[in-house]
Parts: C-alpha cells; sequence; structure tokens
C-alpha cells in the first residue's frame, strides 16, 4: 500500500491527459482557459468561467471538457433518442447515436414501440425479432465508434413493463459481458407499484401473455440480485416533473438515469463541488449560492454554442433549454463537518443543500430570462413566471470529473477508504482517500498505520477492528463506507436531495453480498414510496468485473 495522494494525483493527471489535453496543451490550467473562452460571451464571464474550473468549485462535464473550443464543439453529455418500428427509422436512430457517441454523449432509448418477438413484422413477410435482439445492433454499433472516440460509448436501454418482452428484457444482461455498452431499466408506472406493495402477486398484469405482477417483479429482483441490472424507472413520478407536458411524456433517461428526457432533447450537465464550501467547520452558503448563479450562467451559455450532432437535437433542446446543475464531494464535505453519511445531521443538511442549490438556480434562471428571454416552450410550461430554462437541476454520477476534481462522486458515500480502481485509463490504480489519510496518518506509527491501510483495503470497513487505540468508537462512527450504510439510509439521501431536484439522481444503492432477494424487494417498493425517480442496486460481489474493488474479492 505505497500510494496515497500520490496515487490520487497521478489518477488525476493520467485522466487528465489520456481524456481532456488537446494538442498544444500541457495542463489544467490550459483545459479551463480554452472551454472558458469558447463558453462565455463577455470577457467578465471568461474570467468567472475559468475561476470556477481552475479553482475546481464547479466542473462541466466530460464532452464540455473534451470538445469545447475543437472542431468538434459538441458539449452536452445526455441524449435521448426515439425509436420507432420501422427498419428505416430504426436504423436513423443508429445513425444519431454513433454521432453523439463519437464526441462522447451518452444516449438513452424507449424500445417499447417495438413490437414483441416472434410477432408479424412490418413488411408482413417474416416475423420481428424483438427489441432484446435490436439491442444487440445499438450495442455492436456503440463498439464500432469506440475507435473513434476519447470515451467509452454509453447507453440506456429501456422497456416498459407493459411489454410482451419484458422478461426476456429482464434477462438480457444475466451473463456478464453481454450488451456490454447498456445500462437497462424497466419503466413502472405507479399502479403495477401499488399491486406488488400490496402483495397482488397473482394478479394477471398483462393480458396478452398471462403474466402475472408476482412472476414479473420476481424477475426484476432476481435480476438485480445476480448483478444489479435491471434498474428501475418509475414512469409516474418521473412525468409528475414533466415541466413542459404539453410536449409529450417523458418515456426515456440518459445512460444513468438522472435525467429524463423527451424525444431528441440533450442537456448539458456541471457538478458543484461541495467539499470546498466548508470553512472553519461551517459551510459558506452566500459562496455556495453565488457559486450557483455562475454555474447555471455557463450551462445555459453552453446551450447557444453547442454543435449539436443533428439539427432536430438542436431544434428540441433549445425549446426547453434545459441544463443539468448537480454536485459532488458530499461525502467529503460531511467528513470536514464531522458527521456521519448516515447521520440523522446529514440527512437533514441533504435536504438543506439541494433546496438553496434549487432555489438560487431558479433564481439566476429568471436573471437570465430577464436579460435574454425565457425558453421558447415557457407559455405551454408549468412555470408561472419567466424562466430561461425548463428545468436546472440533476444529480450525475461524476465519475471521471470527481478524479478531476479531488473530491467523493456525485452524492455518493465513499466505497472504500483504500480500494482499488480499474478501468479507467486502461490502468490500475491503488488509492487511499485523503481525507482518511490526513486524519490518520500524523496519529498512529508507520506500523499501526500500514496495518491500518492493508485492514481496509482488505475488508472494506473500519467497524471490525478491535483495537481502540488505532481507531476509536468516534472515528468508526464517522468514517462509514458505502457497505457500512443500510439500503434504507442510501435511498433517503438520494430521496432528501430529489425533492428539491428538477431532474433526477443517479446513485447506486450499495447491498452487502448476503442481501437477500426480499431485501430487494423491500427496497424497490420503499424507494417508490420515498418519490424516487428511479434506483440502481448493487450487491456487492454480484459482477466479476467492477471499477472498484477491494484486495481480492472476499465474496
Amino acid at each position: 500500500m505505497s500510494e496515497t495522494k500520490e496515487g490520487l494525483d497521478l489518477l488525476a493527471a493520467e485522466t487528465l491527459r489520456s481524456r481532456y489535453l488537446r494538442e498544444g496543451e500541457e495542463d489544467w490550467k490550459d483545459v479551463c482557459e480554452r472551454v472558458a473562452k469558447a463558453v462565455a460571451t463577455t470577457t467578465e464571464e471568461y474570467t468567472e468561467f475559468f475561476n470556477l474550473m481552475n479553482s475546481k468549485v464547479f466542473l462541466p462535464s466530460s464532452p464540455t471538457l473534451m470538445n469545447a473550443g475543437t472542431a468538434s464543439g459538441q458539449l452536452s453529455a445526455c441524449f435521448v433518442i426515439p425509436v420507432e418500428d420501422s427498419i428505416e427509422e430504426i436504423f436513423d436512430s443508429v445513425k444519431t447515436a454513433a454521432l453523439i457517441q463519437k464526441t462522447g454523449g451518452g444516449t438513452g432509448f424507449n424500445f417499447s414501440k417495438i413490437r414483441p418477438d416472434g410477432s408479424p413484422s412490418a413488411s408482413g413477410t417474416g416475423t420481428a425479432s424483438g427489441p432484446v435482439a435490436l439491442m444487440g445492433l445499438f450495442n455492436q454499433a456503440t463498439e464500432i465508434v469506440k475507435q473513434f472516440g476519447r470515451r467509452r460509448g454509453a447507453n440506456m436501454g429501456i422497456l416498459d413493463i407493459s411489454h410482451n418482452d419484458i422478461i426476456p428484457f429482464i434477462r438480457a444482461k444475466r451473463t456478464e459481458g453481454i450488451l456490454s455498452n447498456f445500462n437497462i431499466s424497466v419503466m413502472i408506472p405507479d399502479a403495477f407499484m401499488s399491486l406488488a406493495d400490496e402483495g397482488r402477486m397473482n394478479e394477471i398484469w398483462n393480458s396478452k401473455t398471462g403474466a402475472k405482477v408476482g412472476e414479473i417483479f420476481s424477475e426484476v429482483v432476481d435480476g438485480i440480485w445476480k448483478n444489479g441490472e435491471p434498474g428501475v424507472l418509475f414512469y409516474n413520478r418521473i412525468n409528475r416533473d414533466n415541466f413542459t407536458p404539453s410536449l409529450g411524456d417523458i418515456h426515456a433517461t440518459n445512460p444513468c438515469g438522472e435525467e429524463p428526457l423527451l424525444p431528441f432533447e440533450s442537456c448539458n450537465l456541471g457538478s458543484i463541488n461541495l467539499s470546498l464550501f466548508v470553512e472553519d467547520g461551517k459551510i459558506n452558503w452566500d459562496s455556495l449560492r453565488e457559486t450557483v448563479g455562475k454555474a447555471v450562467r455557463f450551462l445555459d451559455n453552453e446551450i447557444d454554442v453547442n454543435v449539436y450532432p443533428v439539427p432536430k437535437i438542436g431544434e428540441a433542446t433549445r425549446k426547453t433549454r434545459k441544463i443539468g446543475l448537480g454536485v459532488m464531494g458530499f461525502h467529503d464535505m460531511l467528513l470536514k463537518l464531522g458527521l456521519p453519511y448516515n447521520s440523522t445531521e446529514a440527512l437533514k443538511l441533504a435536504e438543506k443543500l439541494m433546496g438553496q442549490i434549487n432555489w438560487a438556480a431558479v433564481r439566476e434562471s429568471r436573471k437570465l430570462a430577464a436579460e435574454k428571454g425565457s425558453f421558447p416552450e415557457h407559455e405551454n410550461s408549468i412555470w408561472k413566471l419567466p424562466m430561461r430554462n425548463a428545468t436546472l437541476t440533476a444529480i450525475a454520477p461524476t465519475g471521471t470529473i470527481s478524479i478531476l476534481a479531488g473530491c467523493s462522486a456525485g452524492i455518493e458515500p465513499v466505497f472504500s477508504w483504500v480500494y482499488r480502481r480499474t478501468r479507467t485509463v486502461e490502468k490500475e490504480f491503488m488509492l487511499v482517500h485523503p481525507l482518511f489519510e490526513a486524519h490518520f496518518k500524523p496519529k498512529l506509527s508507520e506500523s499501526d498505520y500500514s496495518w491500518l491501510l492493508e485492514h481496509v483495503y482488505t475488508h472494506g470497513t473500519l467497524k471490525d477492528i478491535k483495537n481502540s487505540k488505532v481507531v476509536s468508537g468516534e472515528e468508526k462512527r464517522l468514517f462509514r463506507s458505502a457497505l457500512d450504510i443500510s439500503w434504507k439510509t442510501h435511498i433517503d439521501i438520494q430521496a432528501a436531495f430529489q425533492r428539491h431536484c428538477h431532474a433526477g439522481i443517479s446513485k447506486t444503492i450499495n447491498m452487502p453480498a448476503n442481501t437477500k432477494k426480499e431485501d430487494i424487494e423491500k427496497a424497490l417498493i420503499y424507494a417508490w414510496k420515498q418519490g424516487l425517480k428511479g434506483l440502481t442496486i448493487y450487491r456487492t460481489g454480484s459482477r466479476q468485473h467492477v471499477v472498484l474493488s477491494l484486495k481480492k474479492s472476499q465474496f
């Protein structure tokens, strides 16, 4: 265990070099200058935007960092592409997705309009192969596009739970490595969840196939237990926050599920590093609100300077001007405040933080509307006062930008204080969380500190350490990582942020290896009742290939 803070610095440097530096650029400052120049419309904005990024207080998503100020000019991270049931429209969708992924964007699709496997084909000769087979075509296209871009292509495949092929869809990724460029999610209405909640498992859900509620729900639970898929999206909850209902219902999200979008819409993402707003043990709320305003202006500017992959995407995006401002470094903020992730105080702070961020974002959007006009579909929206953007907030996973920022990802708890990271810039890194190191290294002897690192690297927790001279009870309480936290707390934290978030939230509900399927059933129903728009559950050890892991799998 030799790589600590230096390991994190090396990971950030390798990530910067392999993904973000363009020809002639040497360091992070060069990237910030290029991006700020491309997005700003005035000298004052240039200075503000540069300082935001250079200080790592706010970072836009990877496509912006990669493409702003280049020939590509494609800045959006999230896209939803409709998939219709004709050969011409299907291949149009494949082409559009390829153009998006070539520039680093992620694509979401709902395949529910595709006729079921075995049904008469559209031409009347032969039979249809169904949505699962069609996903294979999209998956292969993504595989081919990889060679043209810097960022691995990502897709979200969605199927409504009423589709005749829902069970084959749920089982589509049971073998690890199949459809490797897809996350899959089931779109579930309140009516289905109500039946599951009431225990009415023998009710017929699909009269055409005879599938019962319990049969379908068990398949979802079984898939999650086996390897974390499918994810779940709650259709009615998503559409209760459809700010432009006159444009139609929302049926799909981006690959990580945090941005529900209408057909052909795209969204620019960016995240505020919460850990940098703790000063002398307190949160600087004024600075946070001021940063939110600047970040909203940055993301709104992107909509106008963006080079869209196809004209339809530009048209749909400019109609609603949706942006997705989120956060990262939440767990680091809690550590700096001395608050355990699974404390009542953390839960209250989560809601207050997102409430303040959302309020400040709306305030800035109103200012922008006064300066530049409201989004074109404003009159057909639910907003009463002028607004520049139909939606403003979404919490993304912040995988690589949190590495650049040197903070914890999104609103996730730290996976482990000591861990191995793979599948990032095609290398492996052994890492120690910097706040963990800063706390324990000065107070322990070299041998005790080395022993502590090895223990955490092997077991992923402090809770079973009996030597109070190495780790006190209070330290065990504060330094709780993902698997020390109950699934209910994971969901409660996500729900607290969701209550003040326009779009959705990407978060993993971590569960230990010995989790029973009954716990997953309870978690799905609880998440629905708590008002989540969707969730991903991962049972530790259920996949062979993961990004974050401990020393040799213990499962």
